[in-house]
């Protein structure tokens, strides 16, 4: 539907359309100058009442400067939401349009069409969308006000993001069907990475990077994912390296209940990986991703779970981390030991859980099995499977026997 609302298509070359054409292109530098002082205007207005809101001492103070503040932003946002339809849909129209906002207008459908499918996800959606653009005007041709606005920019932009979150972390707890809930958990990691990439940087620029220095180890290790193709391993892996920061930047937005659902989500596709992947050498490097995700999900999430839904689960993790503390002091002394008893832990601990569901995970047990012989803590005993359960070869032809004698 967007690709055929954004199709030019020529009119007749009548003499009629050629001057209609001809005066359209002249009127749009009015436009373009006329909407650009609008805007100048309102942001000037916005960034007035932020500015007057941050020095505010008193509370009576604070309530009537926010409320100034929420009035001059809906005008600030109104002018450029009209400034894409009077200026930007005319230059695209009249084919004069840079790239730029030929993908500016194009992404302003995409989330226009959201309003009648999910009115709040539209409402956070496009006033990011609107003071993004809005950032990029003032980055390019505004420098007197590039350092304000900024504050302003980040400041809004980190309330847009964190609504965002909060908006899908409730549709989850909704029940919907699983397609759905992949869709969510794609839209999270997506939001994640938007933050992450266009305002972290810049709230490194505006505040002291020892504010964020916490994460800069993690930032830095997601910064080599913004630049190449990612394979799915990659893309796994940097979910993973986003869901980390997500759990010092959005604690609140992204409750922990929904950070443990998108760590799941993180295993299965680790899971699938491994046993969809015929090449060796890949299901190696996805098996290492799978070993380092169960770390990141046990020692960043699990480990400051307070509420368990059955008390159980909770004594079953505190066996679990038990364990692993006490592996962790092998870490100096054998570094290869260390490593060794990890990987059995982590194995062993999930091949109980999926083990619960033979039916959908009887690869990746197999997998695992042979994982645990190749380690030496599993013998092979040349077993085959029935679904009546594991017979030895001798077992099996005794079972064939019997069989053969009952028929007779």
């Amino acid at each position: 539907m967007e690709e055929r609302s954004l199709r030019i298509y020529n009119s007749e070359k009548t003499f009629f359309s050629k001057i209609t054409n001809t005066i359209s292109k002249l009127l749009i530098p009015t436009k373009i100058g006329l909407n650009g002082m609008i805007i100048s205007m309102k942001r000037n207005n916005v960034l007035k009442a932020y500015e007057a809101l941050n020095e505010a001492e008193t509370q009576e103070k604070k309530e009537v400067l926010t409320k100034k503040l929420d009035d001059t932003y809906a005008l600030y946002l109104e002018a450029i939401d009209k400034h894409i339809m009077d200026t930007i849909y005319k230059k695209v129209r009249n084919d004069t349009a840079s790239e730029f906002e030929k993908e500016a207008l194009s992404q302003y459908y995409m989330i226009t069409h959201l309003k009648e499918s999910g009115y709040t996800e539209y409402k956070y959606k496009k006033q990011i969308y609107l003071i993004g653009l809005d950032y990029q005007t003032v980055l390019n041709d505004k420098p007197k006000v590039i350092e304000r606005y900024k504050k302003f920019y980040c400041a809004e932009a980190e309330i847009l993001y964190k609504g965002l979150l909060k908006h899908y972390s409730i549709r989850l707890a909704d029940n919907i069907l699983d397609g759905e809930k992949q869709e969510i958990y794609n839209k999270i990691f997506k939001t994640l990475e938007e933050y992450i990439s266009n305002i972290l940087p810049i709230k490194f620029e505006i505040e002291k990077k020892d504010t964020y220095k916490e994460i800069l180890d993690e930032f830095d290790n997601f910064d080599r994912f913004t630049v190449g193709k990612l394979d799915q391993n990659d893309i796994i892996e940097k979910n993973m390296i986003l869901l980390g920061l997500s759990r010092k930047l959005f604690t609140h937005s992204l409750p922990l209940v929904v950070a443990e659902q998108c760590y799941v989500k993180l295993l299965n596709d680790a899971r699938s990986l491994i046993v969809d992947t015929k090449v060796a050498r890949k299901q190696e490097k996805a098996y290492s991703l799978l070993i380092t995700i169960m770390e990141e999900y046990n020692a960043k999430l699990l480990s400051t779970k307070i509420y368990w839904e059955k008390p159980a689960q909770r004594e079953e993790f505190k066996k679990f981390w038990d364990n692993y503390k006490e592996i962790e002091k092998l870490k100096d002394k054998n570094y290869e030991e260390y490593i060794k008893q990890k990987e059995i832990l982590f194995i062993r601990n999930d091949l109980e859980k999926v083990s619960l569901n033979e039916n959908k995970y009887y690869k990746i047990i197999q997998f695992y099995k042979n994982k645990l012989v190749e380690l030496g803590v599993m013998r092979n005993l040349c077993n085959s499977y029935s679904s009546e359960g594991y017979y030895t070869k001798g077992a099996k032809k005794k079972k064939k026997a019997r069989v053969r004698k009952k028929a007779v």
